[in-house]
Formats: C-alpha cells, sequence, structure tokens
C-alpha cells in the first residue's frame, strides 16, 4: 500500500494538471479546458505506443500515458461531480467517456453517497443549485481551492455564513500575513492531529505541497524546524484545555532560541483555533472524504461503502443520555422559549448566578461521553506530539485558585482580544468579528416546521454552555436557561462534538434534535464551531496581553 505522503503528492500532482480551468472569466476557462482536452488526447494517443525518446520531456511511453491517465481518473470524477461550472462538468464527463471508449480504461466511481455520512445526498445544496448567492460563492471557493470541498458544500445551507468563512480562511492561508505559506498549511496539519481529522489533514497537506513545503515534513513533526516543534506544546494545551495557557508559554516562544515574533505567534494562534474548531464541524456533520482522496472513490465493482468512523452500531454518547426522552421534544422547548422570551428578566444577585453557573459547570462534568475511544493511525499520529492529552472537565481542574473562571467581563473579545487581534495582525479581528456574529445572530425564524420562532434564547444558551465547558463565565447571563433549554442529550452532543468530536457517531447525530432539519444541526455545529473558536482564542490572547503588560 502506498504510503500516505505519496498519495498526498500525486493528489498534488493533479491538483497543478487541473489547475488551468480555475478561472471565473468563461473564455479563459474554455481556453483551459481546451487544453486539458487536448493533454488527454495526447495522452490516449500515446497509450500503448512503444518506448520512445520525447525530447519534451512530456511522455516517454505507452506505459507512462497509462499510469498518468490512471492518476488523473479521480480527479476528472471529482470535476465532473463537484464542479460548479456546467462546462468543467461537461468536458471533464466527455473525457472520461473518451477514455473508457477509445483504451476500456476502467473508470472510478465515488464511494459514499455524497459529502456527510449523516446527511443523505438528496438532502445536501447541489454545486449546481440555481441559488445566485451559493452559485457565486461556490465559485469563489473553486477558484481558491480547486474544488469544492464537501466542508463548503454543508456549510452552504447558510450562505450568509459561508461568505464569511471562506473570506476569514482564504486570508488566514492565502493572503499577506506574519507566517510564510508552508508555515500556514504545516501548523494547521498539527491543530487538525490533536483530533484525529484525517480529512483536514489531507488537504492541507495538500496546500502545502502546492505552496511549495518541504514534502520530508510530511513524515513527521520530527522532520520539522525546531521553531514549529517548539509550538507543539501550546498547540496540544490549547486543542484541550486553554486555560493552562500562561505568559511563560507565550515568553517561551518569543524569546527562545527559535525566536517568533509577536505577530507570527498571534497568526499561529488563530490557526490553530481555527482548525481545531473547524475539526469539530468535520466530525459534527459526518463528513466523508473528497472524491479523489483514496478513500473517497474505488475503481471496484464490488465495494461495499462503508465507513467505520460513522457506524450507526456505534456505542452512543451518554447511556443516561441517549435512553432518555427529548423531555417533550421541539413543541416542549418552544414553549420553553417562548415563556423565557416573555417573562421578566428576574433580578438575581451575583451569589445566585454564582450558584447557577456552578451548577451548570458541575452537570456537565457528570456527563459522560462515549468509551470507545478511536484509536489515532499511525498516518495522523506522526503529527501529534503527547497524544493521551485530551479534554479534562474545566470543573475537575487541579486547583480552583489557581485556575479560577474566566470572567468574559475580565477579557471579552468585544473589549480586548478584538482589538488585539487586528494589532498584532492587520484585519484578521475584524474577519473574525464578523463570522462570530454572523454564526451566533444567524436565524431564520424556524425551527423544525415551524416559522416566526424567536430562537435568540436557544442560540445564547449553546454558545454560554460551551463558554461554561472551557470556564468562561459571563456575569450578566442567567445560567439557569442552559438547563431549562439544552436537555441532557443535546448537552452531550455538545460536549462530544465540541470537546472530543473524533468519538461521536451517526447513532449521536440522529439521537438528538429529531424535529430539526439538517440544515439547523449544520447551524448547531456551526455555532458549535465558533464559540469553541472564541473560548480558545480569548485564553490565547489573555495570555499574550499578559506577556505585553
Amino acid at each position: 500500500m502506498a504510503d500516505e505522503s505519496e498519495v498526498v503528492q500525486r493528489d498534488k500532482e493533479s491538483l497543478r494538471f487541473f489547475h488551468v480551468i480555475c478561472y471565473r472569466d468563461p473564455i479563459a476557462r474554455k481556453k483551459g479546458l481546451d487544453l486539458l482536452k487536448s493533454s488527454f488526447d495526447a495522452l490516449i494517443d500515446r497509450y500503448g505506443s512503444p518506448r520512445e525518446v520525447d525530447s519534451s520531456n512530456n511522455i516517454s511511453n505507452g506505459f507512462d500515458a497509462k499510469r498518468q491517465i490512471i492518476e488523473h481518473l479521480p480527479g476528472l470524477l471529482r470535476l465532473s461531480i463537484q464542479c460548479p461550472f456546467k462546462d468543467v462538468r461537461e468536458t471533464c464527463k466527455s473525457i472520461l467517456a473518451d477514455i473508457k471508449e477509445r483504451k476500456g480504461i476502467k473508470l472510478p466511481r465515488k464511494t459514499g453517497g455524497g459529502p456527510s455520512h449523516f446527511i443523505a445526498e438528496n438532502d445536501v445544496v447541489p454545486v449546481d443549485t440555481e441559488d445566485e448567492q451559493t452559485k457565486l460563492l461556490f465559485m469563489e471557493a473553486f477558484i481558491q481551492n480547486n474544488r469544492v470541498p464537501n466542508i463548503i458544500q454543508l456549510m452552504s445551507y447558510h450562505p450568509d455564513y459561508l461568505d464569511c468563512f471562506l473570506k476569514t480562511q482564504h486570508y488566514l492561508l492565502h493572503e499577506d500575513g506574519p507566517l510564510p505559506f508552508d508555515y500556514r498549511h504545516y501548523i494547521s496539519i498539527m491543530a487538525c492531529g490533536r483530533h484525529q481529522c484525517s480529512y483536514l489533514i489531507k488537504l492541507q497537506a495538500q496546500e502545502f505541497l502546492l505552496h511549495g513545503g518541504n514534502p520530508e515534513w510530511l513524515k513527521g513533526i520530527d522532520y520539522v524546524p525546531q521553531k514549529l516543534q517548539d509550538f507543539l506544546e501550546i498547540n496540544k494545551i490549547l486543542a484541550h484545555r486553554p486555560w493552562l495557557i500562561t505568559k511563560e508559554h507565550i515568553e517561551k516562544l518569543i524569546a527562545g532560541k527559535n525566536r517568533w515574533s509577536l505577530s507570527e505567534l498571534t497568526h499561529a494562534l488563530i490557526l490553530c483555533t481555527h482548525f481545531h474548531a473547524l475539526s469539530t464541524f468535520v466530525f459534527g456533520c459526518g463528513l466523508n472524504d473528497e472524491i479523489d482522496f483514496q478513500n473517497g472513490h474505488t475503481f471496484s465493482s464490488n465495494h461495499v461503502d462503508n465507513d467505520d468512523s460513522y457506524s450507526s452500531d456505534s456505542s452512543s454518547l451518554s447511556d443516561s443520555a441517549n435512553n432518555s426522552d427529548e423531555e417533550g421534544g421541539l413543541s416542549a422547548l418552544m414553549a420553553r422559549m417562548k415563556e423565557l422570551t416573555e417573562r421578566k428578566e428576574e433580578e438575581l444577585t451575583i451569589e445566585e448566578r454564582l450558584k447557577d453557573f456552578a451548577k451548570v459547570e458541575s452537570q456537565s462534568a457528570e456527563i459522560t461521553t462515549s468509551q470507545k475511544i478511536p484509536s489515532p493511525r499511525a498516518d495522523i499520529l506522526r503529527y501529534v506530539e503527547d497524544p493521551n492529552f485530551t479534554y479534562k472537565d474545566f470543573a475537575k481542574r487541579d486547583s480552583v485558585t489557581e485556575i479560577p473562571s474566566f470572567r468574559a467581563q475580565d477579557y471579552s473579545w468585544e473589549e480586548h482580544g478584538f482589538s488585539l487581534a487586528n494589532r498584532l495582525y492587520n484585519e484578521i479581528g475584524t474577519l473574525l468579528d464578523d463570522k462570530f456574529n454572523m454564526a451566533y445572530n444567524l436565524t431564520y425564524y424556524t425551527m423544525g416546521n415551524n416559522t416566526q420562532v424567536d430562537t435568540s434564547s436557544f442560540r445564547k444558551a449553546i454558545w454560554s454552555y460551551i463558554h461554561c465547558m472551557y470556564g468562561i463565565r459571563h456575569d450578566d447571563y442567567n445560567y439557569g436557561e442552559v438547563n431549562q433549554l439544552l436537555e441532557r442529550n443535546l448537552k452531550a452532543y455538545i460536549k462530544t462534538v465540541t470537546c472530543y468530536p473524533e468519538r461521536l457517531t451517526k447513532k449521536d447525530y440522529d439521537g438528538v434534535m429529531k424535529e430539526f432539519k439538517h440544515s439547523e444541526k449544520v447551524h448547531v455545529n456551526l455555532m458549535l464551531l465558533e464559540a469553541r473558536m472564541q473560548a480558545e482564542l480569548l485564553y490565547a490572547l489573555r495570555a499574550v496581553m499578559k506577556y505585553m503588560t
């Protein structure tokens, strides 16, 4: 079996081969398609020809032509299905048919039902959607990345959010910034490794190579510069117990032998929080491998689709949580929301609010997630230091006095984090702020089949609960609402997706929010992504601020 880095290297070459069609302008794209078609015509013509010296250094014999055709087939298959440009899809289908007809080469077919193992393909927004806003976003994603990844297709339920997401990720990875491009993608790989997210690791490994990264680095963290190795500890802590980050961690990197500048470190910290949180979304939505990835297609006619990672027979979130009813379902939840909205705000004392926060915090610690912990694969472990270091409930931290709750009023995103991020990494604070606000405030005033619903209290409860699990307390929030609006099974789902996403199963996804539409479940997962990212980022930026002062 081919080494993972060899597979990624071949995928990279395939992407370079197809880059000639990544144009918004139809005339430029047609030139690219003509070039692509003529390239395959030449390969097909050479297929089966005797060995000969080719002075142009292209194809030396028929064997090489066959190898190149077969290596490019998964890319052609992906483009024939997932490209938002109709002319590209049709040309790639035509090339595939030509290859099969003229040379009898067996064509691959995609495995899995679509972008997600949890959501039926006909329930996902198609790449040839008629919605103009979404179509333009798909085109933008394709031009930026030479693909519309499954993760983007899932986010497209919510095009306003997707717009913010694409702008932010493109800025972090591809526009001017403190870190070189190979460092950006490798840090992203290290961040995804903390949650065993092979899907994102493969995407970022391709990007790493496309931007001139050293292939040796993909052998693992032992092969990277010491400066990146020095970052492993803070990546580990940030991913699982961000409350442990101190100004000493910042000082160690900035004053060390392989010095990081404050701007470089800020860029790296934001990248880490972005990809830690993005890993939660990948698992929360049950994303399948990309079509051109090794497990995303098959040449076998007897292949049976199977994905152990999302097996519906896997053990579920929590014995007590999974067996409980959803406390009356959606109608009961809406009634509680309506009551909270109409009821006059309770005048609670500081002591009462602290008591409610502590209660939610301790109850969260009592929720146990699935004990069936997936074993990390060797191709993921190569990027991970101390794989046994995982989330530990904040409520069970070693010392309440040494690590007190993080009071949002003392260091908030709006008052402190936003301006510090912008100061050290120009414009990123504004982009992140737009994305946080979009996820938090996004609403269509629907729940299931119900319309004109005020969902603000439900959204606030989810955001506040995630921050609570990370030890962040909002003094102006009534934590009693968390227990009124989030039933135990939903809390278990939120905890798993946020803290142990690699343990989530299809049974877990199906077992919560049963009357919600898939688009609404995806919206919940977007909130989990953003609330977690903001929580991590607050701890990281507070440590940077303490170092600076």
